[in-house]
């Protein structure tokens, strides 16, 4: 299993994102519900998007062989978040990250992509998987819970710079 990889739960195909979810990742780079608790500052443009992509996923995918899947919402064929799991170079730890448009929020869709993923990471041959969250985001400390993580403690994280943000773990 690699980046060719396809998942799928009951209402959710998770994939790989390509060049031409520039449009869907912008929105998950803007909305400033979904970017509160992550340290990203808001896309600039369509274009930072693209670079982003193209640096971030699609190099994930090359160098690791895994990364963030775009999460298909089967009704309609709209990508409506992330999931997937990312190597954190600078605290040498594998995270299982989400993140969904606030319409999505509240239906368990998070629990339900991070079961796929962490499924796909034991298929990987990964034994252990962390969650970097934000202090005051209760709703991801919720997810993390229901999918097995424990807190472990804080750590630091460049890009959130300004807090200590929690690590949850678990070994898959």
């Amino acid at each position: 299993m690699s980046i060719q990889a396809v998942l799928e739960t009951p209402r959710l195909i998770l994939r790989s994102f390509t060049l031409d979810d520039v449009d869907a990742m912008y929105q998950l780079m803007t909305v400033p519900d979904v970017i509160r608790y992550v340290g990203n500052k808001p896309a600039q443009s369509k274009q930072d998007t693209l670079v982003y992509l193209q640096q971030h996923p699609l190099r994930d995918y090359q160098v690791y062989g895994y990364g963030r899947f775009a999460c298909v919402w089967k009704e309609t064929g709209q990508v409506i978040g992330f999931s997937g799991i990312k190597y954190l170079e600078e605290i040498q730890e594998t995270e299982l990250g989400y993140r969904f448009l606030p319409e999505f929020w509240g239906k368990g869709l998070a629990t339900e992509a991070g079961s796929a993923v962490i499924e796909f990471a034991q298929a990987l041959g990964l034994s252990r998987l962390v969650a970097v969250i934000h202090p005051d985001n209760d709703g991801s400390k919720q997810v993390a819970t229901k999918l097995g993580f424990s807190l472990e403690g804080k750590t630091q994280l460049s890009l959130l710079d300004d807090m200590e943000p929690l690590l949850f773990s678990r070994a898959i």
